[in-house]
């Protein structure tokens, strides 16, 4: 079980739904006190946490952790606003594990918490699920890996997020604002333009296989199902 702390329920929520969607079980707490809560319940198998909340500090939050028997070996990784270099070190030399600034992809929140966990040990079983295979194209998510008809494919990291996030829906239809939401993450200020080229420049690199990517006219993209 993955906790996140954060109190914006908005970022909250998407950031919780998209892990859910990975097959990473998480739970929402929206401050200090429901946190202090559901570890009383159940030890977590990682945190994410917001450096200010609306109760506590994230630092101090993270120190109680570190001091705790039971909580002191459970991976942290950071999910704040504050990206000063200051900010990062002093969280990192806090005991943080991770620190991923927002505004932040989602998919790479995935990854990084896959990441956390697996470098704890604490890795679930639907954590090692197969890697996602649709016509030609073969998709190792925990590995950052793709090839196209056994050919090593060289993704960036948002075409990767991109692609990946379309592979787990085959058939699904994704407007642009969606996409851009969930890959991109919800406070990128860019327009839908930066999907089309995304697109462009995956088909680009799966060659033969470009067609995998559909377009619909007037919505937005899908996986051929």
């Amino acid at each position: 079980m993955v906790y996140y702390v954060e109190d914006d329920k908005n970022i909250r929520e998407i950031a919780v739904y998209a892990l859910k969607q990975a097959g990473i079980d998480a739970h929402g707490c929206a401050d200090d006190a429901e946190f202090r809560v559901a570890c009383a319940e159940r030890v977590p198998s990682a945190v994410l946490l917001d450096i200010m909340l609306p109760d506590a500090s994230g630092l101090d939050i993270l120190a109680r952790i570190r001091k705790d028997p039971k909580l002191k070996n459970v991976p942290v990784m950071m999910l704040t606003a504050k990206d000063a270099e200051l900010d990062k070190v002093q969280a990192l030399d806090s005991g943080a594990d991770d620190y991923l600034s927002k505004p932040f992809g989602i998919m790479e929140m995935v990854s990084r918490t896959r990441a956390l966990m697996r470098r704890s040990g604490r890795t679930s079983t639907d954590d090692e699920r197969p890697a996602l295979v649709v016509g030609d194209v073969t998709l190792w998510p925990e590995r950052r890996e793709a090839t196209v008809g056994g050919g090593e494919l060289q993704l960036t990291m948002r075409e990767f997020d991109l692609l990946e996030f379309l592979m787990r829906e085959p058939g699904v239809v994704f407007s642009r604002e969606v996409l851009l939401q969930r890959v991109w993450g919800w406070d990128f200020d860019g327009g839908s333009r930066t999907v089309d080229v995304h697109v462009q420049q995956l088909r680009a690199k799966l060659g033969d296989a470009a067609d995998l990517i559909e377009t619909v006219r007037g919505v937005g993209y899908r996986i051929r199902g």
